[in-house]
């Protein structure tokens, strides 16, 4: 979830002003050789303020992510769609978009990077637990609404949104690992496009 608006209309404050410098440090440097004197550097207050808030540059950056979360919650639009199904494909289209500016592809390779560190570091797996139940939620809400508009089967609304959610990881992965990705996540959307026609469309939709 490139961040592309985040800092757009965000308030004048430190913590968000330190948000900004790391997204901003992340996205150069990546994870592994990031620190502290590289977000400072991009921090336009004194660097005294970095060490008084944070002790170290992971406790900085699961602040960081909890920030992108709280700014992702926030401001998922409500009932934005009437219909379901154009709900479930444009969200399909935004996640998997093959054609993404650099910037973009920066902030998605560091974001693979972070999720990395939850496989040892117990604050960064229960942020991707949190963003990725969250996401789920979202995915499940909208099959339900399709349901109950009668646009799609009575399927398990849970199950849907835990395969979606997966495939959407791994094709960020996929992004940002591979000289293929752009191939592959078309070919991606188009057989999740198959799996909607076969298995969410009522037959009344067709």
């Amino acid at each position: 979830m490139p961040p592309s608006r985040l800092f757009e209309d965000a308030p004048d404050d430190t913590r968000t002003a330190i948000m900004e410098a790391t997204y901003l440090a992340l996205c150069e440097h990546g994870y592994a050789n990031l620190t502290i004197q590289r977000i400072g550097d991009q921090f336009e207050k004194s660097k005294s303020l970095l060490y008084h808030h944070y002790d170290s540059k992971d406790e900085l950056l699961v602040d960081f992510l909890e920030y992108l979360l709280e700014d992702f919650q926030a401001n998922v639009p409500e009932r934005e769609f009437d219909d379901a199904e154009q709900h479930l494909r444009t969200m399909l289209d935004h996640a998997l978009d093959p054609a993404i500016d650099d910037e973009d592809c920066e902030f998605t390779g560091a974001m693979v990077e972070l999720r990395a560190q939850a496989v040892h570091d117990e604050a960064y797996r229960d942020h991707f637990s949190r963003n990725d139940r969250f996401l789920r939620e979202e995915i499940a809400d909208v099959v339900r609404d399709g349901i109950d508009q009668g646009v799609f089967r009575e399927v398990d609304p849970d199950q849907v949104a835990a395969l979606l959610v997966t495939t959407i990881s791994g094709s960020m992965l996929d992004r940002v690992t591979t000289d293929d990705a752009e191939e592959t996540l078309r070919a991606t959307r188009r057989e999740l496009d198959e799996y909607v026609d076969a298995h969410l469309l009522a037959d009344e939709a067709r």
